[in-house]
């Protein structure tokens, strides 16, 4: 049986999506994965953690169409201290666009990673409209490919996934747009704040 490791690499691990996708995927695992946030002072101990699984898996969300600072750090981390036994590196992706492609170029980032480190890139799972769907009856289009996912890691084969919402785009533009109205009021920012491209 596979030996497995999740890493959720988004900056609000504990309170994010990523860390629900991990359940999900946990539940469906014949094993119980052990499961760790990425933080800025743990590098060292997840190092060791990793050293010692078979399969690695990094669920995080899409940041500017990139990896986010906080997994892109470990990585730096993993480089400076090579394993003496690398494990085979999955991937579950999570973005808020409509569209899967949109997460492309972070996974193409984290092939060039185990390329150029000599780790084995394993399965992907690409999840669109990832900051919505969680709670929406579309929840079992992502169990469904979670489960599948999860079956391909622990029987090493290997394969793309990916689940968005199947919604016409002016529909999902629609609805994203009251979801994160109603969000920004609930933290006392309006939607004009919102637009603005000024950052505090």
């Amino acid at each position: 049986m596979a030996n497995i490791l999740i890493l959720n690499g988004s900056p609000r691990a504990p309170k994010s999506n990523s860390r629900r996708y991990a359940e999900i995927f946990s539940k469906y695992c014949s094993g119980k994965p052990a499961y760790f946030n990425i933080s800025r002072s743990n590098h060292a101990a997840l190092c060791e953690q990793v050293d010692g699984c078979s399969e690695l898996v990094f669920v995080f969300p899409l940041y500017a169409d990139s990896i986010p600072v906080t997994l892109l750090n470990f990585l730096k981390s993993l480089e400076q201290h090579p394993l003496r036994n690398k494990p085979t590196v999955s991937v579950l992706i999570n973005c808020g666009f409509l569209e899967t492609f949109q997460n492309d170029v972070a996974v193409s980032m984290m092939q060039l990673f185990c390329q150029q480190n000599g780790y084995q890139f394993g399965s992907v799972l690409k999840i669109a409209s990832g900051e919505a769907i969680l709670d929406t009856p579309f929840k079992l289009l992502i169990a469904r490919k979670i489960r599948l996912f999860a079956r391909s890691i622990e029987r090493a084969r290997y394969r793309i996934y990916q689940t968005t919402m199947p919604l016409p785009k002016k529909v999902f533009i629609r609805a994203s747009t009251a979801y994160w109205t109603e969000y920004g009021r609930k933290n006392g920012v309006t939607p004009q704040q919102m637009r603005s491209m000024n950052i505090e």
